[in-house]
């Protein structure tokens, strides 16, 4: 294979301009093609990898799955609140009810444990398969976000959502188009705080 040509300056701009943009700044009922989605899943496969074990899975809601998905959560919700007797609130199950009709796109985030692996490498592997989905939909123009509300760390959930032993699910990743054109700030500390060079 031929060393491919990047564009560097396309590369850091697409980098340092990537953003997360929530429910409230989503236009809806304007779906987003599937086929930028399968770009975006099919980037998720190209992550590193450590002996290709390619922990990611992802499970993509939309259209009438959107509904499917946000009635699985709020009535999750409302299960678990009476079984733990913890309060009930009519405003929380709503939210789990309806946000994902807001969005075009949830794709739930899966890692499929390997063994052999270190599981922080797995889970890393499986991050940057989602940090791949965000780029992609940064140079789209899209609007999204990776949550871990919901069903993320409840254990019920993870026998629905085909999780055994070491397997986690990681969250959901929301994609919508924008519903402005103005894009959000981006605000990191300085380099000289995170870094530490050592020299000799």
């Amino acid at each position: 294979m031929q060393k491919p040509d990047f564009n560097i300056e396309e590369v850091n701009k697409i980098i340092r301009g990537r953003r997360s943009m929530f429910v409230a700044q989503f236009k809806e009922n304007d779906p987003v093609d599937d086929s930028i989605i399968e770009e975006m899943l099919e980037n998720a496969r190209w992550a590193p990898t450590h002996k290709l074990t390619q922990p990611w899975q992802f499970i993509v809601y939309t259209g009438e799955g959107l509904k499917t998905f946000g009635k699985y959560q709020a009535e999750m919700y409302k299960m678990r609140a009476e079984k733990n007797g913890t309060p009930f609130l009519e405003g929380t199950y709503q939210k789990f009810l309806d946000n994902p009709q807001k969005a075009s796109h949830v794709i739930a985030i899966l890692m499929k444990r390997s063994e052999g692996i270190p599981l922080m490498e797995e889970i890393s592997a499986t991050a940057m398969a989602v940090q791949n989905m965000y780029l992609t939909a940064s140079a789209h123009g899209l609007a999204a976000y990776w949550g871990t509300g919901g069903p993320t760390f409840w254990p019920e959930a993870r026998e629905d959502f085909g999780l055994e032993g070491e397997d986690i699910l990681m969250g959901f990743f929301y994609v919508a188009k924008p519903a402005t054109e103005n894009w959000p700030e981006g605000k990191r500390d300085s380099l000289d705080e995170k870094v530490a060079w050592i020299r000799e």
